[in-house]
């Protein structure tokens, strides 16, 4: 730990309790985007923070590792983005037909490996003073029993026996991490994503430079994407959960449309998506929620890494001031407060896009047509990709935005849990 760190202000916090045993400030549980960022705001703001992993770093993770706008706008000071590749084209698809290349002069987004990008993020964190644990597995969190000393304290209890103890804690394990189950995260939709990693020759790498493929794919609300990476192609797609079959075959006969069949893909993998329903919780007692573990993603391209980054700053910033709070009624407010931070800016974007999703399930050709063929549209997707606008901004401050998605989508229809539209 920094000396500026341990030096802060032990007002608002005990360095041990009577048995000697650490207090942390914030022990954040999970060291992807969304943790590392939750630690590097608790931290920087001159607290004591434990970060907590399960996997040694860096690891893989399934991600096209796409990084708009949003996700540069919350980085910490001074972080170099890792990129593979900067974007400035995108080829549109539909099922592999009436293709079309859109092209930006100015660079749309970058691509990054996300064990290199992960692996950065937590050094930031390591450097404004948290403390980093790898290979530990949280069993559960516990704010009332005979683990807990006070009111003011969160045990963390670890697989092997111990506990920690804090004053509050952020959960960012995942979507299926056991601190989203303790705060009774809900669940809207469920997709799965398949990918594969496929090294390519020099000319075929050449060829992708600069240029991403998005396929609308031949189920409800899929689509597929390849996005280069130097000598290495991402090829992905996604669909409901449910489709699992369907959905890799599509992944296969997208690869060999592509040309790619007869090269070996590294790595091929599979990965859940998991969006929060609009009621889901995002705290409980001391207990906080981010990124994957709170659901929080774009529900329409399924888009949830400038989520990851941008709940968890928050996360990290209210995490703060629940540790300062003397009382339960006063981290209550803390907690709601937070919530409400979410919900105002994420919380637009997701419903902006759970509209989009629904008219996109029902008439994709529309989509495609108008991502290539109507400037506004395109000019929208560019907007949104470079950061200089929201889904939420531009359905706010844009009339023809707002009359085109009521057009769309007249009746804003549900998914459930298991990724079936009704009505």
């Amino acid at each position: 730990m920094s000396s500026e760190n341990s030096s802060a202000d032990d007002s608002s916090t005990d360095d041990v309790q009577d048995d000697g045993q650490r207090v942390w400030d914030v022990v954040v549980v999970g060291a992807g985007p969304a943790g590392a960022s939750a630690a590097y705001a608790a931290a920087v703001a001159g607290r004591r923070v434990l970060l907590l992993e399960k996997a040694e770093l860096p690891r893989y993770k399934t991600c096209g590792g796409g990084i708009i706008g949003p996700s540069r706008d919350s980085l910490p000071p001074g972080f170099e983005l890792p990129f593979r590749d900067r974007v400035h084209a995108v080829t549109f698809s539909n099922n592999g037909r009436f293709t079309r290349t859109r092209r930006s002069k100015q660079m749309l987004f970058g691509l990054i490996n996300r064990p290199e990008f992960d692996q950065q993020l937590v050094e930031h964190a390591q450097k404004a003073g948290a403390e980093l644990r790898t290979g530990v597995t949280v069993q559960r969190v516990e704010q009332h029993g005979s683990s807990v000393p006070d009111r003011r304290t969160v045990a963390v209890v670890l697989q092997r026996g111990e506990t920690l103890l804090a004053r509050a804690v952020v959960g960012a394990d995942g979507s299926a991490g056991r601190i989203g189950a303790h705060v009774g995260v809900k669940l809207d939709q469920v997709d799965l994503g398949l990918e594969s990693e496929i090294p390519v020759p020099e000319t075929v790498a050449e060829d992708w430079k600069g240029r991403v493929l998005i396929d609308w794919g031949p189920m409800p609300g899929s689509y597929g994407w390849v996005f280069p990476k130097g000598d290495t192609l991402t090829v992905g797609v996604i669909s409901a959960r449910g489709e699992g079959a369907a959905t890799k075959r599509y992944l296969e006969d997208f690869i060999g449309r592509l040309g790619l069949a007869g090269f070996e893909p590294s790595i091929s993998s599979g990965h859940l998506t998991r969006c929060r329903a609009e009621d889901s919780p995002l705290s409980r007692g001391r207990v906080l929620v981010c990124g994957d573990a709170a659901g929080l993603l774009e529900p329409w391209t399924r888009e949830g890494i400038s989520f990851a980054l941008r709940s968890g700053r928050l996360a990290g910033e209210w995490a703060v001031r629940i540790a300062e709070a003397h009382d339960a009624v006063d981290a209550r407010r803390q907690a709601l407060n937070y919530a409400f931070a979410v919900k105002a800016g994420l919380g637009v974007e997701m419903s902006v896009g759970k509209r989009l999703l629904t008219a996109f399930e029902r008439r994709p050709g529309l989509f495609h047509a108008a991502l290539t063929g109507f400037r506004p549209a395109w000019n929208a997707f560019r907007e949104i990709t470079q950061g200089s606008t929201s889904l939420g901004e531009l359905v706010r401050g844009r009339p023809m935005a707002q009359r085109a998605l009521a057009a769309l989508d007249p009746r804003p229809a549900e998914r459930g849990a298991g990724g079936e539209v009704t009505s």
